[in-house]
């Protein structure tokens, strides 16, 4: 009892001198407090219990037309906007919306770079916020402010794809609980009416029984504060469908090769695209454009250098960020974790993501590549953190994980400013002479953001007339084209008639497996509608229909259809990595689903038996950059579907229990590969 009542004023202590911050933030908070419901589809007022009627978006190949016909003043585009990762497609939203005649085109996939590598945080930085205070740096307070604002926006016009989720912050020194608790309330005072819950304090108890597989020897408590959580590729898709929903063209697997110039005033007038699925050679066409932009992340100084020669000083500092994802089990469904201070100083997530746990993320220079390979140190140095802070009955072990990627993110530097070695906190827009717009930099959160400014800019610099302009298709949500920036209240492709009640009705009129019907709801919207009528029959008394791809995860075949048919899915890796997320959850269950996916597509896109073979050894290529190990990347076809990859898993489950024998401790080597990686 005496040891108990010590802790007891122990933890009273550091809520006393953290209580004076906190009154303030108590009195702000009933006064304009506002519960951000992710749920409210219906707002729109379209019911989430029947089929949206939803228009058919151009294909691939008329997008393609619409750009070979754009080669006159008559028919020249406004923007042309290269690059399709996340900002790139949402400043093709941006300036579609505003009636401006915009293309985006991308060289690979929509999302196939860092925009699919994220940590998939949707969130202001509490980290920044530290710096803020400590370092008095004021640009880092306001980068939070404005990334606190985006979040609430973007779990707005996306409910669908995002979600709010509580973060714990374990405590094992008394004297942390008030800086912690300060911090988190700051946070949230920061936030004002957009905030999503208000962060709260356990004791030792509760923090033990909301995460278990948490290290309990000196535990004090914890903090728990709100941040967002989206599917970031998906995210990513949607926002090149809403584009072209708003008029936009779309294409991806296409390349910019040359900036075409006026020979007399050196301003571009035009870009050469080339389509890369094209077979044979091709130079490509010509597009006529009043002005670019350059939106291409870690790819920004190639096209700098196509604008101003190969001796242009590069802006770009690449930063490798390394993720695993490990098995659902290593954490709660619902809570995340941040450990603030690793051995080396960096931050790592702990996160729960589609049913698996994702760890992250390292930060380390690196060579920039279209397809960066995880480095096992960064792998062992991501293991060895997360280990401290679990059980010590509980061992992660290199075999436990499923899949894992390196993202580059494109940290800049500003080629105006005097010192052009310091980084850009945030993001920069930079017109060079010849009015190729550049912008770099920011985060996933801000994307909106940085469009916006970004077709602010495009206005002012080649002086475009956005105006009103009649909707290019009759759908339900649609907000008028006046003109004027309406991002912050135009919902994406599928939030309209979305709602938590939606995979209910999807069960009911279907007969899907439940599992698949909540995945479904959450990652497509009210196009799940369309998505399970694809999915063919299973012949069985339940599910009717959908059939898995890979029996573990709920992805069934009419995804691929629908991925094919309406999301412009060009290839196996496109299905397979973001699309679906099988290939960022589980490298093993994507490589026994390549089968079946290239077998539907081909189906869908009329694949001769040479372009199968191709996709099969180009999409092995893709998996080894999401951790499957080189060695497989010989695997056959006939090896896969004769379940080759489950007798990976046995021998090394059987490697894993005579080193168990051997050590007596559970730990295995860094070569063990449950999950193939």
């Amino acid at each position: 009892m005496a040891g108990a009542r010590t802790t007891a004023r122990a933890l009273a202590k550091p809520f006393m001198i953290g209580g004076a911050a906190g009154l303030s933030y108590v009195t702000y908070k009933s006064l304009s407090q506002r519960r951000h419901d992710p749920s409210a589809g219906a707002a729109s007022g379209i019911p989430s219990s029947v089929p949206p009627k939803v228009p058919t978006l151009p294909t691939r190949a008329e997008q393609l037309s619409r750009l070979q016909a754009s080669s006159t003043p008559e028919t020249e585009y406004d923007l042309v906007v290269i690059g399709g990762g996340a900002t790139g497609a949402g400043i093709a939203v941006d300036a579609a919306s505003r009636g401006l005649k915009v293309a985006v085109v991308e060289r690979d996939d929509f999302s196939s770079g860092t925009s699919s590598k994220s940590t998939k945080l949707v969130h202001g930085g509490v980290r920044y916020l530290e710096k803020a205070v400590k370092e008095l740096d004021y640009s880092q307070y306001t980068l939070v402010r404005e990334a606190l604002k985006e979040r609430s926006v973007f779990l707005t016009t996306a409910p669908h794809l995002s979600m709010s989720l509580p973060i714990m912050l374990p405590i094992y020194e008394w004297w942390k609980a008030p800086y912690f608790w300060v911090g988190t309330k700051c946070y949230d005072f920061l936030a004002g009416k957009e905030n999503l819950e208000s962060s709260y304090f356990l004791t030792r108890g509760k923090a033990l029984e909301a995460f278990p597989m948490l290290r309990s020897a000196g535990l004090v408590g914890a903090l728990v504060y709100y941040d967002g959580s989206h599917n970031d590729s998906r995210m990513n898709v949607t926002l090149a469908l809403t584009a072209a929903l708003y008029g936009a063209t779309v294409v991806n697997h296409a390349e910019v090769n040359e900036l075409v110039k006026d020979p007399a005033t050196g301003k571009i007038t035009g870009v050469r695209v080339r389509d890369l699925l094209q077979e044979g050679k091709d130079d490509g066409f010509y597009v006529k454009t009043k002005g670019v932009i350059n939106a291409t992340g870690p790819f920004t100084d190639a096209i700098r250098k196509l604008d101003q020669g190969g001796d242009t000083q590069e802006i770009v500092a690449p930063s490798s960020g390394v993720h695993i994802v490990l098995p659902g089990y290593f954490s709660p469904a619902r809570m995340g974790l941040i450990d603030p201070n690793t051995s080396d100083g960096r931050v790592i997530f702990f996160l729960p993501w589609q049913g698996n746990t994702i760890a992250g993320t390292t930060d380390a220079p690196t060579t920039i590549t279209p397809h960066p390979l995880p480095r096992e140190e960064e792998i062992n140095w991501i293991l060895s953190e997360v280990q401290r802070y679990v059980s010590p009955d509980i061992t992660i072990r290199r075999g436990d994980v499923l899949a894992a990627w390196s993202g580059i993110r494109p940290l800049v530097k500003d080629p105006d400013a005097k010192n052009t070695e310091s980084l850009v906190r945030n993001h920069l827009i930079n017109v060079s002479d010849s009015g190729l717009i550049t912008i770099a930099g920011g985060k996933w959160t801000t994307y909106r953001q940085m469009a916006e400014e970004a077709v602010d800019a495009a206005i002012e610099t080649f002086k475009l007339q956005p105006g009103p302009k009649p909707l290019p298709f009759d759908a339900p949500g649609m907000v008028p084209i006046t003109g004027t920036c309406r991002t912050e209240v135009l919902k994406l492709v599928g939030a309209h008639g979305f709602s938590k009640t939606l995979f209910i009705h999807l069960i009911q009129r279907f007969g899907i497996d439940a599992e698949v019907a909540h995945h479904l709801a959450h990652n497509y919207g009210d196009r799940a509608w369309t998505v399970a009528g694809l999915s063919e029959p299973t012949n069985e008394r339940f599910p009717l229909r959908g059939k898995r791809l890979a029996v573990m995860y709920p992805f069934v075949d009419g995804e691929v259809r629908y991925a094919v048919r309406h999301e412009y899915a060009q290839t196996a890796a496109d299905v397979l990595a973001r699309r679906t997320r099988l290939a960022f959850l589980n490298v093993n269950a994507a490589l026994e689903a390549l089968p079946r996916v290239i077998d539907i597509m081909a189906e869908e896109l009329q694949w001769s038996k040479k372009r199968k073979e191709t996709e099969w050894k180009d999409t092995l290529q893709f998996l080894i950059s999401m951790g499957l190990p080189e060695k497989r990347a010989a695997t056959t076809r006939k090896e896969v579907e004769a379940g080759v990859v489950s007798k990976w898993a046995e021998k090394e489950m059987s490697r894993a229990r005579a080193v168990k024998e051997v050590t007596g401790d559970g730990v295995t080597n860094n070569t063990l590969e449950n999950g193939g990686v």
